[in-house]
């Protein structure tokens, strides 16, 4: 990307640099989120590194950094290299859910094999009622979706009676989704607060996205997360984010470039989820 030189007010540049401070997050990040919004580019775009039929195939080698998956997005989800847990994008901040429990909070430049992040921007806000499952709170944010045929962001924010997340543990060199999802660790919650961190996805983008919800959790506290499997909720605030504009970028070496892509990999990819 084109780098930018500029002179800003003392003043301003205190407030940047305390802000980074806070959240642990990059200057790039911050720039570019506070440009887009200015000009209200990238309101409604997604940005995602790989294809999910890849990652069912095995191909989870690192494709870009994470500094530049952030620079593109501060909200979304993902994977680490090998499945090594699930990714979380929150507040331009990158967690990681491992299969034995631990969350770490990403501070590090590291390579990403599969993440779809936005610019998180809300377009509505609404409240969710008597959750009484995972099934239940995709009904309630079914009606606030103008379109099957376009792409969302979610965040759910609040507290949970009940959650049941996974977390996957490393596998070898390319191992397929579904066998190492057989190897994953399941984790139940119960009076927890936290955010749900969801991108949902239309049926015809099974060849390269998740299709329909995919939610990722973190605790308030940031030490307890995964993939969703099912929740409970008395009372949920909603947030969601229409994505109109869909840029996916493919890693140009490893074995992506030789991996056969024709397979039909939707029926393994449904029961991984």
């Amino acid at each position: 990307m084109p780098n930018l030189t500029v002179t800003i007010p003392t003043s301003l540049a205190a407030i940047l640099n305390d802000a980074v401070s806070r959240r642990t997050s990059s200057v790039d990040s911050f720039v570019i989120a506070a440009l887009s919004q200015y000009f209200k580019e990238d309101r409604h775009r997604a940005y995602q590194i790989s294809t999910s039929a890849a990652l069912v195939q095995g191909v989870s080698e690192g494709a870009i950094s994470s500094q530049n998956l952030l620079a593109n997005g501060n909200f979304g989800l993902g994977t680490f290299e090998h499945l090594d847990g699930e990714m979380v994008v929150l507040d331009g901040n990158i967690y990681q859910a491992r299969g034995d429990g631990s969350v770490q909070h990403r501070l590090d430049d590291f390579q990403v094999p599969f993440a779809v992040v936005s610019q998180f921007q809300v377009d509505e806000n609404f409240e969710a009622r008597d959750i009484g499952s995972l099934l239940d709170l995709e009904r309630v944010c079914d009606p606030h979706r103008e379109s099957d045929n376009l792409f969302y962001a979610l965040r759910v924010d609040g507290f949970f009676e009940h959650l049941h997340t996974r977390a996957v543990k490393a596998a070898s060199d390319g191992a397929r989704l579904l066998a190492a999802t057989q190897m994953q660790s399941e984790f139940y919650f119960k009076g927890i607060e936290g955010t749900l961190v969801c991108i949902w996805s239309p049926r015809y983008s099974s060849s390269f996205s998740i299709p329909g919800y995919h939610f990722h959790f973190i605790s308030k506290d940031r030490t307890k997360g995964g993939h969703v499997l099912d929740c409970a909720a008395k009372a949920l605030r909603v947030g969601i984010q229409m994505l109109s504009e869909y840029d996916v970028r493919f890693p140009q070496t490893g074995s992506f470039i030789k991996t056969d892509l024709t397979v039909d990999t939707s029926r393994d990819l449904q029961k991984a989820e």
